[in-house]
């Protein structure tokens, strides 16, 4: 195919708006799919995009279309992922494209993510076609919405094409749009091999598979080719496009999106954004490559059954080559034994990795409380970033932490502002900016620190505005915060699995609820448990487990008082012999009730 007849695009929206579903008519369309293969979401391939209905991974497909000018054109798209977690597979599929349709929802309007996905690919030079998708819903309104796009986004409102995915309506006028409006790929200046790395997955049986967009030269079995990251040097032993199945080719030429097969065993050596080139005659500038991805989540996973230690560390190895974000490191701890200090863009990425544990490699796992990295400036000058609160040096050293911070946008109904305010001071936010989107809605930026968004924010917003608030985050660099290290303490030795670095103004509150929740789940001993909260030397919350009581008198009937009284402070001795030498056992179920609350 010429590549004046390729078109590159992908669909941006905000989560729901329905991009898997239009991808799927596109395909449905074009031809690319038969009666028989028909499904709903038929890009989602996992089996937790399809139950949770979002997409996780980017899915690459190619399809022929024959336009109203008479040629016929391939057209290369890629879905994307809504969600704020995935935003970096978002970033990934700009960049091997020219062009995206951002999808709008007819009855929610310009969201949360519609906003920063626009930003993206206008840093990427892109053209964007927009649709206002959903025009047969009841509560629909076009107008309104080809209001927001000018006023919030600042495109052109008639430029947008009314169409319903699920309907069918428009279909045809995207795909005239895709061929007229997008520009085909730009020519090679040199000859030279250059293609990117957008993605790749393991095959049990073929090794790495990479996924490429090709810039420059041509891609045939049998080249040498080279990564530019490392050096590392493969034979090519197939290529080949999705459609939506892997087709093999006999060559990808310059404009191309598909697949490289090259007996890359080893899932480290294929990095995401790096260009492969040919060995023999290299070209010498990389491709303007991606930032490097930094995990803003950590939290332990330990196996169960500490015998499943190597197949969790397999399960995560797998995991880390289908997904580039997923960073993991052994560690030990004293009560959960040895697991893995696991890094995640965000909540819903550390959930669907757990899920996908869960499911695809049949493990029992627990996952501890999750922390951000901060950064440690101790009063020599040196600066420590810590992801695990045991690793956080003594007080008596730090001369102050800094915790990250993130720039949080929130769009919300006009009626819910004041909650939505107050919810943000309660997370220790500052709001910065207000503005009215239309006579319906605000949207409100804010300075929040990273992890009081963690467990619950998102939640928090759809039950104060009733599912009608969207939120998205970018980071914002570091800030000074009054951070303490919460140890929990129980019969006076600490448990570092319940370690955490918190607020000052927040400690009590959290240890008291701790200390709470471990009352209820560790059983009762000989002897009194005290559970306490402490910050350095300092006891600032405490429960007490009352002694299980053995009747040592049921044999004694009759008689004198005194046998009694002699039985019982001979109880008493032995309850505090013990209470010295003790040890408490914390069943395995305690942790895991604990970590799950």
């Amino acid at each position: 195919m010429a590549i004046s007849r390729t078109r590159n695009f992908c669909i941006i929206a905000h989560i729901d708006h329905g991009k898997t579903t239009l991808s799927d008519r596109l395909l449905d369309s074009t031809g690319t799919i038969t009666e028989r293969e028909k499904q709903d979401q038929l890009l989602d391939s996992m089996e937790l995009e399809r139950e949770r209905g979002i997409t996780i991974k980017a899915h690459p497909v190619t399809m022929r279309y024959k336009a109203a000018d008479g040629y016929e054109y391939e057209l290369n798209l890629l879905d994307t992922p809504g969600h704020v977690d995935f935003a970096y597979e978002v970033s990934r599929s700009l960049a091997a494209c020219e062009g995206a349709i951002l999808v709008v929802d007819a009855a929610q309007g310009v969201e949360a993510q519609t906003v920063a996905n626009v930003h993206l690919a206008l840093k990427q030079h892109l053209t964007l076609i927009p649709v206002i998708n959903k025009i047969d819903l009841p509560n629909a309104d076009v107008a309104n919405v080809r209001r927001q796009l000018e006023e919030v986004l600042a495109i052109p409102g008639d430029e947008a094409i009314p169409a319903s995915a699920k309907a069918g309506i428009g279909i045809d006028e995207i795909l005239e749009a895709v061929v007229a409006r997008i520009p085909p790929p730009a020519a090679p200046q040199d000859d030279h091999l250059r293609a990117l790395v957008f993605d790749s997955v393991f095959d049990i049986y073929r090794g790495v598979i990479i996924y490429v967009r090709v810039f420059g030269g041509q891609l045939l079995p049998g080249t040498k080719i080279r990564l530019m990251s490392n050096g590392n040097e493969y034979e090519v032993k197939e290529v080949g496009v999705f459609t939506p199945k892997p087709v093999a080719r006999q060559a990808l030429t310059v404009g191309s999106v598909g697949y490289v097969i090259a007996n890359i065993k080893s899932t480290a050596d294929v990095r995401i954004g790096d260009t492969v080139t040919s060995s023999r005659d290299p070209a010498k500038e990389p491709l303007p490559g991606f930032q490097e991805i930094h995990p803003m989540v950590f939290s332990g996973i330990y196996p169960i059954n500490t015998a499943d230690f190597e197949h969790l560390k397999n399960a995560l190895a797998k995991l880390r080559l289908n997904d580039s974000a997923f960073i993991y490191q052994q560690e030990s701890s004293v009560a959960l034994g040895f697991g893995f200090r696991c890094g995640f863009l965000g909540l819903l990425h550390m959930e669907i990795i757990q899920e996908r544990l869960r499911r695809e490699y049949d493990m029992d796992i627990i996952a501890t409380y999750p922390s951000v990295v901060y950064q440690v400036v101790k009063t020599n000058g040196e600066v420590l970033e810590v992801d695990n609160p045991t690793h956080l040096p003594d007080p008596s050293v730090i001369a102050e932490i800094r915790e990250p911070a993130v720039k949080v946008t929130v769009l919300c109904p006009n009626e819910n502002i004041g909650d939505m305010l107050g919810l943000i001071m309660d997370k220790r936010g500052e709001v910065s900016h207000t503005e009215s989107l239309d006579s319906r809605r605000v949207m409100l930026e804010a300075i929040m620190p990273l992890n009081e968004i963690l467990v619950d924010f998102n939640d928090r917003i759809k039950s104060l505005t009733r599912g009608y608030g969207s939120m998205d985050y970018e980071p914002a660099g570091y800030r000074p915060a009054k951070l303490v290290k919460l140890d929990m303490l129980v019969n006076g030795e600490p448990v570092d699995a319940f370690s955490s670095i918190v607020h000052r103004d927040k400690a009590e509150a959290r240890g008291r609820a701790l200390a709470a929740k471990l009352k209820e789940v560790i059983p009762s001993q000989l002897y009194q448990v005290a559970i306490q909260a402490a910050i350095g030397g300092k006891i600032i919350a405490r429960e007490t487990i009352s002694a299980m009581r053995k009747n040592v008198t049921a044999k004694c009937y009759g008689g004198d008082i005194t046998r009694k009284r002699k039985l019982l402070e001979k109880q008493k001795e032995g309850k505090k012999r013990m209470k010295a030498i003790g040890r408490v056992n914390i069943p395995q179920e305690a942790f895991i009730e604990v970590l799950k609350a």
